[in-house]
């Protein structure tokens, strides 16, 4: 006896159960991992996740996957299944035709290396030294090279890589979208070098117990809407979001003591990414489309809230009290004082701490270094001289130590080329976001109002709840009415620094 088409979809939703019940438990060792595993056991753990991933990658590749597809593609059973199958068929189906050019063993291969060399990473940035970490970067480079050319190039290698975070983005679009955004930052952070109205700034730096920013920062995330019954914050090297399910999507972050900064714009950063997840359609739960649809996306969300929100003056109009009760040592320093001081821009070494107006410079470098670095232009033994390099070249400051130059990041790491990009164009997806919603809400006005409830609520309308039901670029222009366009954070940057700086 035949089995009926909706017996198939349902064997198939089990089968992507399964798998997702795997991930889970995949990403709840890998957030063990970085939030305070014990050292000894790291290699063991490494291992584990190695072998749970093979089996995921083999279910991803299986002749059951192939048969699933093959059955369920017909256009005349497509029309039998249930949106989210058909969304989800087809996310399964892009999926394995990538990972079915990767040899199984090799795969599992690849994924202990990632969890291994995250560690040494860690180990390495303590010690400041590349050394360590260079022969496991080399090994990742090397495979992902493998990679691509097992799922084949578009024009430069690089595109290939892009195509994994950002669908549709290539060289030819970031080279003209960071060229314009260069041309206007660079004259800008020049004429804020030669400005005679710099703001104060040392009263940010007396020391802020971690315990007292901890309960800020829990304060101020209850206040932006996250759900601390389907998640939680924890502390990390890196600070990272991660999604375990629909109901449990933890955030983590860093304090120091010296630079409130750090931990409070980091966490409302993570915040932006978890908002995403936490409000992604129930209906999509247990299936590969419950997330964001491109990194871009997901970083449009998490700047957002780091920069449009954060740092508005109307933000802190509402909350710099709520943050006095927590450092008495601001009593003393107008909001005015306050705002310019958090808005000062000058070029620094690290990229998560790196102003709004200077942080494209920094994914600009990373880029280049990445398309030159899978175009076999510069060799990995040559990073951290070239990094250095460009840093000063374009920001006019050069890294004396490993741990602030080539080993600050944890992207390389976990095999993530192809991923900083998506960092500037989320700015500009979220600056395109927030010239459209300011026709349809009093944006300052509810900021001031502490009805940030009401904004999120726009960005789950239009963003949020279609997971990864919709393209990136799709979004963008159903949301705005236009493609990527830079001039609206360009026009941001500049009429904000302009008045901070009074030029």
């Amino acid at each position: 006896m035949k089995t009926s088409i909706q017996e198939v979809e349902k064997q198939f939703l089990q089968y992507i159960k399964k798998m997702m019940a795997y991930k889970e438990a995949i990403s709840l060792m890998y957030w063990d991992l970085r939030t305070g595993a014990p050292k000894k056991g790291v290699d063991q753990r490494s291992e584990v996740i190695g072998m749970l991933s093979q089996e995921v990658f083999r279910m991803s590749t299986s002749e059951q996957m192939a048969a699933y597809i093959a059955e369920l593609s017909a256009k005349s059973v497509q029309e039998q299944l249930s949106p989210v199958t058909r969304y989800t068929l087809a996310e399964c189906q892009k999926e394995y035709e990538r990972n079915k050019k990767i040899p199984a063993d090799e795969y599992k291969q690849y994924v202990i290396l990632q969890s291994k060399a995250e560690s040494v990473w860690e180990e390495a940035k303590a010690k400041s030294d590349f050394s360590l970490f260079e022969p496991y970067l080399k090994q990742l480079v090397d495979f992902t090279k493998r990679f691509i050319t097992y799922w084949g190039t578009n024009g430069h290698p690089y595109n290939t890589l892009l195509d994994l975070y950002e669908p549709g983005v290539t060289v030819d679009l970031l080279d003209d979208v960071f060229s314009k955004l260069r041309h206007h930052i660079v004259p800008l952070v020049q004429q804020i070098s030669q400005s005679r109205h710099k703001p104060e700034t040392s009263f940010l730096f007396q020391p802020f117990p971690k315990e007292k920013q901890k309960a800020f920062s829990l304060a101020l995330l209850k206040e932006l809407g996250y759900d601390f019954d389907a998640g939680r914050l924890d502390e990390t090297v890196h600070p990272f979001a991660i999604t375990l399910n629909d109901g449990d999507v933890r955030i983590t972050t860093k304090y120091d003591e010296n630079d409130f900064r750090t931990a409070i714009f980091g966490t409302i950063h993570e915040c932006g990414h978890a908002l995403y997840e936490q409000h992604i359609s129930k209906e999509l739960a247990g299936t590969p489309l419950y997330d964001g649809t491109s990194m871009g996306i997901h970083e449009s969300q998490s700047l957002f809230y780091e920069n449009f929100i954060a740092r508005h003056y109307s933000f802190w109009k509402r909350y710099y009290r709520l943050l006095q009760q927590y450092a008495p040592h601001f009593s003393h320093v107008s909001l005015d004082d306050f705002y310019r001081a958090i808005n000062e821009s000058k070029p620094s070494l690290i990229r998560i701490e790196a102003d709004e107006l200077t942080y494209p410079l920094h994914i600009i470098v990373r880029y280049e270094m990445e398309k030159a670095l899978f175009d076999d232009a510069i060799e990995v033994k040559d990073l951290p001289y070239i990094w250095n390099e460009k840093y000063e070249a374009y920001l006019g400051i050069r890294p004396e130590r490993d741990a602030e130059g080539i080993l600050q990041d944890v992207h390389w790491a976990g095999g993530s080329f192809g991923y900083f990009p998506s960092y500037a164009l989320g700015y500009m997806y979220a600056a395109q976001f927030k010239h459209t919603m300011e026709k349809e809400l009093p944006f300052h006005q509810l900021l001031e109002n502490g009805e940030l409830v009401r904004i999120r609520e726009w960005l789950t309308k239009h963003v949020h709840q279609f997971g990864k039901t919709k393209k990136p670029l799709d979004i963008l222009h159903e949301v705005t009415g236009e493609g990527l366009n830079p001039i609206y954070l360009i026009n941001y940057l500049e009429e904000k620094y302009k008045h901070i700086y009074r030029l």
